[in-house]
Formats: C-alpha cells, structure tokens, sequence
C-alpha cells in the first residue's frame, strides 16, 4: 500500500493558499457603501480628482463605494462624495471659498449639501455638521477638488455693488 503525503513545501504552500483564500473572503465580508452615481459620474474629468481624495477626512477613514465617481468617510458614512453632479446655475444661495474651491451651501436638517461652483463636473458633498465639521471635510477635500479645473467663481455682494450701472 502507498502512503502519499505531501512534502513539507507542499503544505506550506498549501496552508499559505488557505489564509489568504480566508483573508480574501474576510474582506469580501466589509461591505461598500452604498451610493447612487451622478448622472455625468464616467465624465474623464472626475477620474484625476478620484484618485487625489485623501484616505481621511479628520478621522473618518475612506471606505469602498458601489459607485463610479463616488466616495465615502467614517463608518458609519460621515461623508459622501459624488463627482459628475449637475453643475449649479448662478445661484442666491450661500458660497464659500475654502483654498481656493468655491462651494455652494445648501444647509438641510440634518445633512448638507455641498456643491463645487464654476467647475465642470460639479462635485457633490452630502455631510452633517453636528457629525463632522464642514471647515475640516471642505479644507480635505480641496486639494483633490481642485483637479477639477475652475471656470467661474462666486460672486459677493462687494464685486456686485461695484459693478457698471446700466443706463
């Protein structure tokens, strides 16, 4: 009778293909976030910003999304991205310039919207301020943002007060 019995080699390998077969399937376990795309999401201008995001916003770490163009921090989410949003028409509403990324407030109860201004895709935040402070997601994200070339900024009351009377 023969006796067969893997060499040593063999049951190392073996035993190794077992633990990352199991590491594979653990991971597999952590769910993405789930995040409905933007309309303009496969736009090639999101792409360079998608991989500029940072792997934190404060302490909220990045986590996988479902979605193309989609991001998400903390866990639970904290922070929502989406790039290839509508991008918004000359508004009313509140606009901050934080590091040079104009962003368009839409304050709700209780998750904000923020929006990028004058950059085309627009870019979309959705965020609670009693969760995380908007200061801290708004400067993370601006250096990433900004791969999103501007072509119009916000306007303020200053700039039109002094524009040309019409006659």
């Amino acid at each position: 009778m023969v006796i067969f019995r893997p060499a040593p080699r063999t049951r190392t390998a073996t035993a190794a293909l077992a633990v990352s077969a199991t590491l594979l399937v653990l991971t597999a376990c952590t769910p993405a976030v789930d995040v409905k795309a933007a309309a303009d999401a496969a736009n090639p201008a999101c792409a360079p910003m998608m991989v500029a995001l940072p792997d934190a916003i404060g302490d909220a770490k990045l986590r996988k999304t479902n979605s193309q163009a989609t991001a998400a921090w903390g866990e639970p989410s904290q922070v929502i991205l989406r790039c290839g949003v509508n991008v918004p028409p000359p508004t009313t509403d509140r606009c901050v310039s934080v590091n040079d990324i104009d962003w368009v407030i839409k304050e709700g109860n209780p998750v904000w919207t923020l929006t990028t201004y004058g950059r085309e895709p627009a870019t979309e935040i959705l965020m609670d301020p009693n969760v995380i402070s908007s200061a801290t997601v708004l400067a993370d994200l601006a250096q990433a943002a900004g791969k999103i070339k501007a072509v119009r900024h916000c306007v303020g009351q200053e700039e039109l007060q002094n524009l040309p009377k019409s006659k």
